[in-house]
């Protein structure tokens, strides 16, 4: 099964937590079926991303990553790779990446959907949650200013409204 089909499977198969979920989970499915190369960042009409929310759940707290491009604190992710064989591994790859924590475990069924704008193109991003193994310290990666683990009210509370649904959504599910 190739990425994108395993993207399409995964889409089409999410159970949305809600009516704007559900839209959101539509379009990716249409954008998918529209665009064969609709996982690759080449796709000029926008691309699928994948990207975890590094949870501690004993602790009670998330990991976010301040972006070193856009200068905000948010969750791991990014593009998929052509070493990707699914959705979900792309997820925890860019998770494991940017963490620098081994032995991340993802939830099987991602969290949520987030369509975003971003300086390359627009971004359908497919957001899992990530737990992580206990005492985990992590790694600032090249593409971090810092990594910083935030308990979940703090976290609810930043600015970027698609991470404070994302810490709420991975909550909910946890």
């Amino acid at each position: 099964m190739s990425l994108h089909e395993d993207a399409a499977r995964v889409l089409r198969g999410w159970p949305a937590p809600d009516e704007r979920q559900e839209e959101l989970r539509a379009a990716y499915v249409a954008h998918l079926s529209a665009h064969p190369d609709g996982v690759w960042k080449r796709c000029a009409a926008g691309h699928i991303t994948a990207s975890a929310l590094v949870v501690d759940r004993t602790a009670g707290r998330v990991l976010l990553t301040l972006h070193a491009k856009l200068g905000r604190w948010l969750q791991t992710g990014g593009h998929c790779e052509p070493s990707d064989v699914s959705l979900a591994d792309a997820a925890l790859r860019e998770a494991s990446e940017e963490s620098g924590i081994d032995g991340l475990r993802l939830l099987a069924a991602p969290v949520r959907l987030d369509r975003h704008e971003t300086p390359c193109a627009t971004h359908l991003d497919v957001q899992y949650a990530a737990l992580a193994p206990a005492d985990a310290a992590p790694v600032i990666s090249e593409e971090s200013l810092a990594l910083r683990w935030f308990d979940f009210d703090e976290a609810e509370r930043l600015p970027d409204a698609s991470v404070r649904a994302l810490v709420v959504g991975a909550r909910a599910v946890l």
